[in-house]
């Protein structure tokens, strides 16, 4: 495992090692004690969201969990936003390509959104959290569209929810 830090809101991009032959890759994704030594933070429940073609999800996040997010099959852009609005950095955001091909995770903080755009249908994004899930109205939210984030969305077909509209 080698851990780079992103240029913008100096995040943690986890590359993960793989061993490749003549059968395919192994991977190993996740292991409890080393990630603890390591990043400090116990991580409780893993979710998988499979997508379609041009879903967009997000912008979301709360003020205590920490997210360490990947994507597992097809091809994601992953957006993570500072949404803390006493910080320096809020409403910048970073796009990272996930696939299964770069073996990324992306450790996202508490105050910071998160949001992806499906590239590539039955995509599988997957993250991790460090607290159970505890519903959409313990979150914040923000739209796509905010112009104290600008992400840059607007060429793209986008499949949405209401909540994210």
């Amino acid at each position: 495992m080698k851990i780079e830090i992103s240029k913008i809101l100096k995040l943690k991009i986890i590359k993960i090692d793989s061993f490749k032959d003549k059968r395919g890759v192994f991977i190993e994704s996740y292991d409890a004690k080393k990630y603890y030594n390591i990043l400090g933070i116990n991580f409780i429940e893993d979710d998988f969201c499979i997508n379609k073609k041009n879903v967009f999800r997000g912008i979301h996040g709360d003020k205590k969990t920490w997210k360490l997010i990947s994507c597992i099959h097809g091809k994601i852009d992953s957006y993570v936003i500072d949404c803390n609005e006493k910080s320096k950095t809020f409403g910048l955001h970073e796009r990272f390509s996930l696939s299964p091909q770069n073996y990324y995770q992306i450790l996202i903080p508490p105050m910071y959104g998160n949001a992806y755009y499906i590239k590539e249908a039955n995509s599988i994004y997957h993250y991790k959290q460090n607290r159970k899930y505890s519903g959409s109205i313990n979150q914040f939210t923000y739209k796509w569209y905010d112009t104290k984030i600008k992400l840059n969305l607007r060429n793209k077909k986008l499949i949405i929810s209401e909540r994210d509209k």
